[in-house]
């Protein structure tokens, strides 16, 4: 009759012998299972030889387990994909620049090539020295070019917040001069481009301000530029250049 080992064990626990060093078996020498299944009896059918793991009946074998475990990791990484732009963010940007940046084609042309019955570069000089602006030549190319560039860079969608910031400028000063108190037409409808009222020049700049931190979307040359991938850090940036250059101008040009 084989003489138990276990019983010399100091800690005395049953389990100590488990784990057994004999040469007999599958892998010599090495720790395996199945020296130790006379804990059970003798009875092998609670073990699996080829895979040195427990049967999986009322168990859950290793390697199992762990590919499990390793399947369980894959599902968390596909649900923390990253942020992506959505078509219908796209969309909108898009028909918001190709709209803000159309108007100021239109107006730079006015101005600087006297297009569409526009005044024309000496024409808006007189202008803005009718508004008590000196420098009015040279303020008057500024201007003109702004929107004209400004405009043309936004439907293509390059240096988007570059050119909404032009623009987002050249409103804060169109505003800064008109506003009269009223945001409204004082005198209704009929007469709503020429009055003190500002409500377009707002949403004029409300559409720059937008482009300046949201970028052009991915219907854009910008798209996947650096300035496209941190639009907030270039927005601010961008948006302190708008306001400087508001500032200037009114500090600086105006009597």
């Amino acid at each position: 009759m084989a003489t138990d080992d276990r019983s010399k064990s100091p800690s005395g626990y049953s389990d100590d012998g488990f784990y057994s060093t004999s040469t007999s078996g599958v892998g010599g020498g090495a720790h395996h299972f199945d020296d130790g299944t006379q804990a059970f009896g003798k009875d092998t059918t609670a073990f699996n030889k080829d895979t040195n793991s427990f049967d999986t009946s009322g168990y859950t074998p290793v390697d199992t387990f762990g590919q499990s475990a390793a399947t369980h990791l894959d599902d968390d990484e596909d649900e923390r994909r990253p942020f992506g732009w959505t078509g219908s963010a796209d969309l909108g940007l898009l028909v918001l620049r190709v709209a803000l940046g159309a108007v100021f084609i239109g107006h730079g042309a006015q101005k600087v090539f006297g297009a569409f019955g526009g005044p024309g570069i000496d024409g808006f000089a007189r202008q803005l020295a009718d508004f008590g602006y000196r420098e009015e030549k040279i303020l008057a190319w500024v201007t003109g070019i702004t929107e004209l560039a400004g405009g043309a860079l936004l439907v293509l969608g390059l240096f988007t917040p570059l050119a909404a910031a032009g623009i987002l400028g050249v409103m804060a000063n169109v505003i800064a001069l008109k506003y009269g108190g009223s945001l409204f037409p004082s005198d209704g409808f009929r007469r709503f481009l020429n009055t003190d009222g500002v409500e377009l020049e707002l949403a004029y700049a409300a559409m720059a301000f937008a482009l300046v931190f949201t970028g052009p979307g991915r219907a854009a040359i910008d798209y996947n530029r650096s300035w496209f991938r941190h639009p907030l850090l270039t927005g601010f940036l961008c948006f302190l250049l708008a306001a400087g250059a508001t500032a200037a101008t009114l500090l600086v040009f105006r009597t």
